[in-house]
């Protein structure tokens, strides 16, 4: 990508939202730093992390080993959208209501949600915050993101499709090149070789592992939406762009690796239902923009994927594959998405 000829230094202000994950915080920290060094004179940045009632010690590592770090510490677990919407709080945006000790930080150009299991490579922070400054239209970008291995991860999507759904629930492992269709744009993925490009492309949404939005646009259109916990949030929002006429891109060259789900790893199977809720919420949400019986195709299909999950749980108890707790764990999260799909309406 191209520097711009001339343009006022941006102002980025950095959100890290935090939950008992200390040491990847830590190493997300150092790199979100040296990063910052890699471009300071170009870029000005403000970090800030949101720590949703921590026990790891992680409030305190922040303040013995990044002073220069602003630091919001919750008592409660405020959830994805609620740590993020604080966040923006502090940097003078008009989205959360809570009333905790908040600082009050420079207003940005941009505003970079990052999740704290993230290492960013290099200049990747300069490069998300060009495609911004030098595409008028961009409302947000995502990092080209990378597992811990080193391998590929998907980080942008189309927006949801019943051909997606299906594939999550019956993904057909072992048909012969299933691998090319879970990996092709019918399951919602971009193309790999637009990631080992060099210019920005535009997406549908990106994760909201490492998403940079545009000031005006949290402005314009408001913070995530509460009624999200967690999960669907950046989903949400990126619809919200694309109605209000701003594009989402990709960004190949902002590289970030992402030790996926390490919070939602320590609570499995209330992760799970948390998903498959903010999921059900989505749909009914834009029900209106899709064809009538759209959402009777989706509960359709929801239903017949939980309950043939059920019945593989099922199969794993009576082989003795898993013991009685963990059979009984699964299968009350199977309900509970059950009871969630017969809702009518949104909370």
């Amino acid at each position: 990508m191209s520097h711009p000829t001339s343009y006022a230094m941006p102002r980025l202000g950095v959100i890290i939202l935090n939950y008992n994950t200390r040491d990847l915080l830590r190493r997300c920290l150092q790199s979100v730093y040296a990063s910052a060094a890699c471009t300071a004179e170009r870029l000005i940045v403000d970090v800030l992390v949101v720590d949703s009632a921590s026990t790891d010690d992680s409030t305190a590592m922040v303040k013995r080993e990044f002073p220069d770090t602003h630091l919001i510490a919750s008592p409660t677990n405020l959830g994805y959208t609620g740590g993020n919407n604080l966040g923006l709080q502090a940097f003078g945006f008009a989205v959360s209501e809570r009333q905790l000790p908040i600082p009050e930080l420079p207003a940005p150009d941009y505003i970079l949600l990052l999740n704290a299991d993230t290492e960013v490579n290099e200049d990747a922070l300069w490069q998300m915050a060009l495609c911004l400054v030098t595409t008028p239209g961009a409302g947000a970008c995502g990092a080209h993101l990378h597992y811990g291995n080193g391998t590929f991860q998907h980080g942008a999507f189309k927006f949801p499709s019943l051909a997606q759904l299906a594939l999550d629930f019956f993904p057909l492992t072992g048909v012969p090149g299933i691998h090319r269709l879970h990996n092709s744009g019918m399951n919602g993925r971009y193309p790999q070789p637009l990631w080992r490009g060099t210019q920005p492309f535009p997406v549908d949404f990106v994760l909201g592992a490492a998403l940079m939005v545009r000031a005006a646009v949290i402005r314009q259109l408001g913070g995530l939406d509460d009624g999200y916990f967690m999960y669907c949030e950046e989903l949400d929002w990126a619809v919200r762009m694309r109605l209000a006429g701003w594009q989402v891109y990709a960004v190949p060259l902002a590289r970030v690796t992402h030790h996926e789900g390490q919070s939602s790893k320590q609570v499995r199977w209330p992760a799970f239902v948390r998903l498959w809720r903010s999921r059900l919420r989505f749909y009914r949400k834009y029900q209106g923009l899709h064809p009538i019986g759209y959402l009777t195709a989706v509960r359709l299909l929801v239903a017949l994927g939980i309950r043939w999950r059920m019945w593989q749980a099922d199969r794993r108890f009576a082989k003795g594959a898993v013991d009685g707790t963990a059979w009984q764990e699964e299968r009350a999260a199977y309900r509970a998405v059950l009871r969630a799909l017969s809702q009518r309406t949104n909370p």
